[in-house]
């Protein structure tokens, strides 16, 4: 039921009235309308809604637009006689998923082609933003941390341990090319960072909510992007990289290139991530000396950084080449 919809017996002149489904989101904030919206509320013979706790409810009252409440769900037959009754005009308002029993119900009156229907309007009073879906996650996660016995109990260190697999699991989905694991995985890597920013919230020394998080990277973005933002120009990678890595400078104003980088990290991604950073620098830094399986993979993962492979990748890659190898010779499959 999208648009404007007319009965065909109604020979276009409109006598058998006008019902608009005005739906709304609760991700914008009440009272925030379209003028479209506005115009069909103020011109409306009547204005109906079954939820007394709408949250638009308030905001239409102060603006002189007054609502017949429901004490009981709205039944087509009712709005089609209504509407009959000298070609009125009703709006009923609803959320933004609609009102199932309602849309049902006109539609099987229409199906029936035994009557003259009002026109029937959908009209999104407002719409929802890229992004708006993340409020939900907020919410729902609030109310997780203060109503859950097992969520409610966790801290930072707690849940380090799952940052690091769902980590795991998001790579592995990039480099399988699975894209219903990928679209779950990045969901688990955000719940992460929306369960710790919600645990912080709570800090008596120093707390700080979802929206400092997404402020700070907001700013950091920003800043490393003059190109995007400001005045400075950029037109090839190379020159985004080194506008990345100045502005990263200015801001850490570090001792050391090793500083910042996690020592914790897999054994191949640290030697290729401290290659990286000599690299850049332009350090002329010898290996060290000695013998033995550790020098042997450092040397190989320092010169994959160099040429440009991602060396913990590339292990992974023939790591799962002869876990298909084992499969196939145990007859397991893939």
């Amino acid at each position: 039921m999208h648009g404007t919809t007319s009965d065909p017996t109604d020979g276009g002149t409109g006598h058998a009235g006008r019902i608009v489904l005005l739906t709304t989101s609760h991700r914008v904030a009440p009272g925030l309308l379209s003028w479209q919206a506005w115009d069909v509320l103020r011109g409306a013979d009547a204005v109906l809604c079954a939820d007394a706790a709408h949250p638009q409810l308030p905001y239409l009252k102060e603006a002189g637009v007054e609502v017949t409440v429901a004490h009981a769900p709205l039944a087509a037959r009712d709005l089609v006689d209504r509407c009959a009754d000298g070609g009125r005009t009703l709006v009923v308002l609803t959320t933004a998923e609609g009102d199932r029993r309602l849309t049902d119900g006109l539609a099987a009156l229409a199906g029936s082609g035994r009557e003259q229907l009002p026109a029937l309007e959908l009209l999104p009073g407002s719409y929802d933003l890229p992004g708006a879906r993340l409020l939900d996650l907020v919410q729902v996660m609030d109310r997780i941390r203060r109503e859950c016995p097992w969520s409610s109990r966790r801290t930072h260190e707690d849940l380090a341990a799952y940052a690091i697999e769902e980590a795991y699991e998001l790579v592995e989905a990039i480099e399988t090319h699975d894209r219903a694991e990928l679209r779950e995985e990045l969901g688990d890597v955000l719940l992460q960072v929306v369960f710790h920013a919600r645990i912080a919230q709570e800090d008596g020394d120093e707390p700080f909510s979802v929206d400092d998080v997404a402020g700070g990277i907001v700013d950091k973005l920003i800043h490393r992007h003059p190109h995007v933002f400001g005045d400075e120009s950029a037109a090839t990678p190379e020159e985004v990289r080194e506008i990345w890595l100045r502005r990263k400078g200015e801001a850490k104003r570090r001792a050391s290139v090793t500083d910042g980088v996690p020592l914790g990290q897999p054994g191949l991604a640290l030697a290729a991530k401290l290659g990286s950073r000599v690299r850049t620098a332009g350090l002329d830094v010898p290996l060290p000396t000695g013998a033995g399986l550790g020098h042997e993979l450092l040397t190989l993962a320092l010169r994959a950084e160099a040429a440009g492979e991602d060396p913990e990748a590339a292990l992974r890659a023939a790591a799962r080449a002869y876990r298909a190898g084992i499969r196939a010779v145990e007859g397991v499959g893939s």
